[in-house]
């Protein structure tokens, strides 16, 4: 199913509007597009390949803090289209907290929401969400990214792997697990720290290579989290310690371990 066919058939999208801009008419209207969405509210209008009009962003930036500002309901608009890097870039920029598609998006089970980790520490924390497509294969069919060779050579392996790694380890987790990552001002980060069952605290931080090695970021993440058990996911089998309370494990590893936990 496409993405299209998915959001128009959603229960969400009942009654909405819908503008697909490869249709000139529908391209046209949003010629004034301030007026002519402001003219519309209250419901959810979806705007498809919305790449063929990049201008909107900032014009949906100014109409969603608008409408927070009054109280609205969020998730009034849905954005759907063939997102190069630029888009996206361009897209977080404008809209960065306030994207209120998302939520149709996390309710569809399409994207993952990872809420920042609340730290008693005397640092400023980072506070927005890291957003993350719940399904790899996906991202890999969009971007026509069709083998091995294809994804290694394009800029969304990194994150292609770490969301992969992330939705692994929580379908493994045992019930009740909150899952959150850890980032200050500065960048010190853990990708993803698991609050389990019995207030056990594990961190986690996720690597590509088969070599994985130890930044001095993550040693002073673990200094301000002190968690249970710190584990440095990688493309490997072998579980080896890496100093500082750290234990190497590929992915296969450290899923069967919170499987375990599970059951």
């Amino acid at each position: 199913m496409g993405k299209t066919t998915l959001a128009r058939t959603c229960p969400a999208a009942a009654g909405a509007l819908y503008l697909d801009l490869e249709n000139p008419a529908d391209l046209e209207k949003l010629s004034d597009a301030r007026g002519y969405l402001d003219a519309r509210r209250g419901g959810l209008t979806i705007i498809d390949e919305v790449q063929r009009a990049p201008h909107l962003f900032q014009v949906l930036r100014g109409l969603i803090d608008e409408r927070v500002l009054a109280g609205e309901p969020a998730g009034q608009f849905l954005l759907l289209g063939s997102a190069s890097l630029d888009l996206l870039q361009q897209s977080s920029e404008s809209l960065a907290g306030r994207i209120a598609y998302l939520d149709l998006m996390v309710d569809l089970l399409l994207v993952r929401r990872l809420p920042p980790y609340v730290a008693n520490v005397r640092k400023r924390l980072v506070k927005s969400p890291k957003v993350y497509v719940r399904d790899s294969g996906l991202v890999h069919t969009l971007l026509r990214l069709d083998d091995l060779d294809d994804l290694l050579g394009h800029p969304v392996a990194g994150a292609s792997w770490e969301g992969f790694v992330i939705e692994t380890l929580l379908r493994a987790a045992p019930e009740r697990t909150q899952a959150s990552f850890y980032r200050t001002a500065t960048g010190v980060e853990v990708d993803l720290v698991l609050e389990l069952p019995g207030n056990r605290l594990w961190a986690i931080e996720i690597k590509r290579g088969p070599a994985p090695k130890v930044e001095p970021g993550l040693r002073q993440a673990l200094d301000d989290l002190h968690p249970e058990c710190a584990f440095l996911v990688y493309a490997g089998d072998e579980r080896y310690p890496k100093g500082h309370g750290i234990e190497a494990i590929g992915l296969r590893g450290l899923a069967a371990e919170l499987a375990g936990m599970a059951g």
